[in-house]
């Protein structure tokens, strides 16, 4: 599998990151609505909350406007309710007037102390059908501005979308002065990549097999050579861990034992993203699974029957997804963004069988910002992972 150069350097660490499940889509038994658990504040960011007390570094956010919460009111109610997680926020570029959306995001990184992170989203808004490319056009314009908001002292911007000549950019500086919060990215189209590899940071993927992940870093890391860049990698997977590899499957087949399939399509058509390449991507990862829905030894694509983007999961014993993790470390993945269901459950199987036997760190920018890293236990054989 390709190995390609990645920004930050010690690949002995890697983020380890949650989902705090904001887009109704959390769950007992997959595709079965649980009122306990239905998207509220409350709900979601006491997931935040176990997160942080667990040890992960940062936590995604999503965003979705049929269902779930404003990401960043959610946000900035998490700021108060927390003191060392990175909040990974979902950014639907063109949603607010950049130059608003500059001061809004400068305005968090504060309350926060730093701790924002910003997933780029080039998705459909509500009763718009957009272009595909057109729509990363006009992300790319929203980038741009918000790199300006957070570097010069004025946006000058001249583009197809948006003009502005001589704005200050006093209200728009954030807290974090090494360029802005770290822009996290995903995509599979050209358009996309272009973008990614022009202006974003970390370039995150779905669960495929190895050998197409490894096509996608390569395509990536192309597109940011081409503008002089370097990127980081990550990845979006859910998890499913026990003490044995018996009782993760086993899990995994209570988990969809009450789902139906016609109801899991319709939560898959709900969401702006269902006609994607990516999506595409993750059918098709279903289509070349056995009968028990594994596309490899230990991924299990049946997440995705009732959900759309990421659609598989790691299933398997700590010690086998010790081993995965460490595979993708060593194609120059450092970022790994997981959930499960109940995310409050399985943030602490995950958070108490895998997480303290691991290195983790906070992305460092580009910049030169330096990863806070946790010391990992040791393992059994005395090698630290």
């Amino acid at each position: 599998m390709t190995i390609v150069p990645v920004t930050s350097a010690d690949l002995d660490a890697a983020e380890m990151s949650w989902f705090s499940a904001l887009c109704s889509d959390d769950y007992a038994y997959l595709g079965v609505p649980d009122g306990r658990l239905r998207s509220s504040f409350e709900h979601c960011s006491s997931i935040a909350r176990k997160a942080e007390s667990l040890g992960f570094r940062n936590i995604l956010c999503p965003s979705s406007y049929q269902v779930g919460q404003d990401t960043l009111s959610f946000v900035a109610g998490c700021a108060p309710l927390t003191d060392s997680i990175n909040f990974l926020a979902a950014i639907r570029c063109g949603e607010m007037q950049p130059i608003m959306l500059a001061r809004t995001i400068a305005t968090l990184d504060h309350m926060l102390k730093g701790r924002l992170t910003l997933n780029v989203i080039s998705s459909d808004f509500p009763g718009e059908t957009a272009d595909s490319a057109f729509r990363y056009r006009r992300s790319h314009e929203v980038v741009e501005i918000l790199r300006q908001a957070w570097t010069r002292d004025t946006i000058d911007f001249e583009g197809e979308v948006y003009n502005f000549k001589g704005v200050s950019t006093d209200p728009a500086r954030p807290y974090q002065h090494n360029g802005g919060p770290l822009l996290y990215f995903g995509g599979y189209s050209p358009d996309a990549l272009e973008l990614c590899g022009a202006q974003c940071d970390v370039y995150l993927m779905w669960p495929e097999p190895k050998e197409q992940i490894a096509e996608r870093m390569k395509a990536a890391n192309e597109r940011a050579a081409a503008h002089g860049r370097t990127l980081d990698y990550g990845l979006r997977v859910h998890m499913i861990v026990r003490d044995t590899e018996k009782e993760a499957r086993e899990y995994a087949e209570h988990l969809v034992s009450r789902l139906d399939d016609e109801y899991g399509k319709l939560i898959r058509d709900r969401a702006h993203d269902s006609i994607s390449l990516g999506v595409s991507h993750q059918a098709r990862a279903r289509e070349l699974a056995d009968k028990f829905g594994y596309v490899e030894p230990h991924l299990w694509t049946g997440i995705g029957r009732a959900r759309s983007g990421c659609g598989a999961a790691l299933v398997g014993s700590t010690d086998q997804i010790l081993s995965e993790l460490e595979t993708y470390r060593k194609m120059g993945i450092r970022a790994f963004i997981l959930s499960g269901y109940p995310h409050l459950d399985e943030a602490e199987h995950f958070g108490t069988k895998v997480l303290p036997q691991l290195k983790t760190c906070s992305l460092p920018h580009a910049h030169g910002r330096v990863p806070a890293e946790t010391p990992a236990t040791p393992l059994g054989n005395g090698v630290r992972r």
